[in-house]
């Protein structure tokens, strides 16, 4: 097909021509983790950036003319552009990478990874929670590496939402109306108008147009249904990330799956591999079989062999509500005539969403995910374990530990989440982490930062904090119009000098957000400890439609506005990646207390340990790999056949155990007087051991090489 071109929506006014780069900059999100990027866009206007909530592109949109007339001129800032767009430049043309000339060079043809959500910085937001940051930091990654690598996902008119917590603590959810012409992404255009792909449902074509996001040297592809072309009930499809009913979620599934391989089609994009990350996308292989009966010829099952062969499937949770599944009937009205199309019975087709062990089960994204492919993977050691027995029975007579699920642990895009401050640190004393970032030896040099800067470079960051949470605090009450005196007193939460632990994920029971709230006597003791206090730092959205998740919240804002706790414990509301960077890079602690084996990775708790930052957890996910005695700490043991209140009982008394006994005695142990020399050096042994492990870099890699090249090569 001819090439594509694109319809730049977003009018950035007119740039004097010395500014120019910043436009080129703007539009391509690898300024998201480049320090130095994000420092100019600052410089641009300070109050501005803050804002827009860190956006360049609507900074240029709301720049005066003669504020941009005036840096123009301005040689300093002339000469950081030019650093800056020399920095890109040369990223974008770098030769020497791992997709070119490393292991990664195999791949010929790209990986083409579906996500349903991609998190990449909070003025995109695109994102729920971890599944999108993932995703995003899988992109990042795979563009750094320099992978053949194309994504694709949804735009979402509303994002996901923001969060108001009221006077009562109770979340509202506050609906975002994201105007397109305010983020980095360009309409794909043919012949000068939209490129649209049809996507079949139920009767009709649903067309969605194409935007694409650039991410690094990789490109993502958005799908949105929000146009004229459309019926108004399906230009609602992408109008909210997890929104609407089931029969939503159905519509925004095969728009995602069928419409995804339509458009990479429309693109001229053939991919080698389609990677599913969770289910969301698992329509895709149907409508790749469905292709292959149709142009090839080939029966269902020789279809099925051919499009499995490259498929690889990444399930990302035990917990049935990230397990999407339809009834019979739903999946009937949907793609009754589907298998006919494809040559089999419906009952036949149906059963390839179960284990057809009970034929009344419903339709499962995540069983037929698995069927559609010849490469699964959980995301840590103990989530493959756990998915091999949940899911045995998809394969019939096959013992437990021979179930073709192997595991890829998750990590972070290091460089996205590691402050300023401790990037400068390990530029000087380790020289280039960054080449070698995955390289364990290298990393024994954090032995060598001396105990001043290691712990100045970790306090200017928990100063940060303690300032940026009062005045979030101060905004949130200055919002609900409460008085001037707890407005005022809203700059004596918190303390820069005790001991900060921080806990922020999405509020899902599973996660047990208030397990430190099970003996409050014993939480007051701590708190208010005349030499040797504590402090927490709580935040975290709850699904609107999930109660349980929303009373837990209720329950910590509440006490963090009881007398005794009201300056030790807070709650900062509409938790998203400006809130995540502040609190890993400035916390000293990160708890971590889910209900094990439910948290199949978790990757919020590998985000500390750059910035300086030690781990309290159950050994769930990722931890039960990292932890080694000297590095943090484990909550817990594990209870085989209690009750779930009994191993809740046991994992808070092990909590307060570990902080009364050992956390906070050596948080405050100072043998000279001013630094705190034991917990020095746990804190460079986690640096030492997390960092070169619990990164997308190795993750990346380890997808290309056991899972994405064996794919290409079947």
């Amino acid at each position: 097909p001819a090439m594509p071109n694109f319809q730049t929506y977003n009018i950035v006014p007119t740039l004097p021509a010395a500014l120019e780069p910043l436009r080129e900059v703007s539009f391509n999100v690898w300024w998201t983790w480049e320090p130095s990027a994000r420092r100019l866009f600052r410089h641009l206007d300070p109050e501005l950036w803050n804002r827009t909530n860190h956006n360049p592109i609507r900074m240029l949109q709301l720049s005066r003319q003669a504020r941009l007339e005036e840096l123009a001129t301005d040689k300093t800032f002339l000469r950081e552009l030019k650093q800056v767009y020399d920095a890109f430049q040369k990223y974008l043309t770098r030769k020497d990478t791992y997709g070119k000339t490393g292991a990664g060079a195999a791949m010929q043809k790209p990986v083409a990874y579906f996500s349903a959500e991609f998190g990449f910085h909070e003025s995109i937001p695109n994102y729920s929670g971890g599944l999108g940051i993932l995703s995003g930091d899988h992109c990042k990654s795979a563009s750094d590496l320099d992978l053949n690598f194309v994504a694709i996902g949804l735009l979402y008119r509303h994002g996901y939402f923001r969060q108001e917590i009221d006077k009562d603590g109770i979340q509202h959810a506050v609906s975002l109306n994201q105007n397109f012409h305010h983020l980095p992404i360009r309409e794909v255009q043919r012949d000068n108008r939209a490129l649209l792909v049809a996507v079949p449902i139920l009767d009709r074509d649903v067309y969605a147009r194409i935007w694409e996001l650039q991410v690094g040297r990789v490109k993502l592809y958005l799908l949105d249904t929000d146009i004229p072309e459309n019926k108004a009930e399906d230009r609602l499809i992408t109008a909210e990330l997890y929104g609407g009913d089931l029969e939503m979620r159905m519509r925004q599934e095969i728009v995602l799956g069928v419409g995804g391989v339509n458009a990479l089609n429309a693109l001229g994009i053939e991919p080698e591999v389609f990677h599913m990350n969770e289910g969301h996308s698992a329509f895709l292989g149907l409508e790749r079989i469905r292709r292959l009966v149709a142009e090839k010829r080939l029966n269902f099952y020789a279809a099925l062999q051919v499009a499995a062969s490259a498929n690889v499937f990444t399930t990302h949770t035990p917990v049935p509500a990230g397990n999407d599944s339809f009834p019979r009937e739903m999946m009937r009205k949907y793609f009754a005539s589907f298998a006919t199309e494809i040559g089999l019975a419906f009952d036949e087709f149906f059963s390839f969403g179960q284990t057809r062990v009970n034929a009344t089960d419903p339709f499962s994204m995540t069983i037929l995910a698995l069927r559609l492919s010849r490469h699964s993977n959980g995301v840590s050691k103990l989530h493959g374990e756990v998915s091999r027995a949940l899911w045995k029975d998809v394969w019939t007579g096959v013992p437990a530990h021979e179930v073709p699920i192997t595991h890829v642990t998750n990590g972070i895009h290091t460089k996205t989440w590691l402050a300023p401050e401790f990037l400068a640190v390990y530029d000087k004393y380790l020289g280039d982490w960054e080449e070698n970032l995955t390289n364990e030896d290298f990393w024994r040099r954090v032995m060598d930062i001396p105990d001043a800067i290691l712990w100045d470079a970790h306090q200017k960051l928990k100063l940060r904090l303690v300032e940026f949470v009062r005045g979030r605090v101060k905004a949130q009450r200055e919002r609900l119009g409460e008085s001037p005196e707890l407005i005022r007193a809203a700059n004596r939460i918190l303390d820069p000098e005790i001991l900060t632990i921080g806990f922020a994920r999405r509020f899902a029971t599973y996660k047990r957000g208030a397990l430190l709230f099970t003996d409050k006597d014993r939480l007051h003791k701590l708190l208010n400890d005349s030499t040797r206090p504590v402090q927490f730092i709580f935040a975290g959205k709850a699904h609107p439609r999930d109660e349980g998740g929303k009373a837990l919240i209720q329950d910590v804002y509440k006490i963090s506005r009881e007398s005794g706790f009201h300056n030790r414990i807070v709650f900062v509301e509409d938790y998203d990646t400006y809130i995540a960077r502040r609190l890993v890079q400035g916390v000293d602690l990160w708890l971590n207390n889910p209900l094990r084996p439910l948290e199949a990775s978790g990757t919020s708790g590998m985000k500390t340990p750059p910035n300086g930052g030690l781990n309290l957890s159950v050994l769930d996910g990722w931890w039960g790999e990292s932890y080694n005695g000297n590095n943090g700490w484990a909550i817990g043991a594990e209870i085989k056949d209690g009750s779930i209140d009994f191993q809740s009982e046991v994992d808070g008394s092990s909590l307060y155990q570990l902080l009364e006994n050992q956390i906070i005695p050596l948080y405050y142990a100072k043998p000279d007087g001013k630094l705190p020399l034991a917990w020095l050096q746990l804190m460079r042994e986690s640096i030492r051991s997390v960092t070169p492990v619990f990164n997308t870099h190795r993750m990346v890699k380890e997808y290309t090489e056991r899972l994405y090249i064996p794919a290409a090569q079947a």
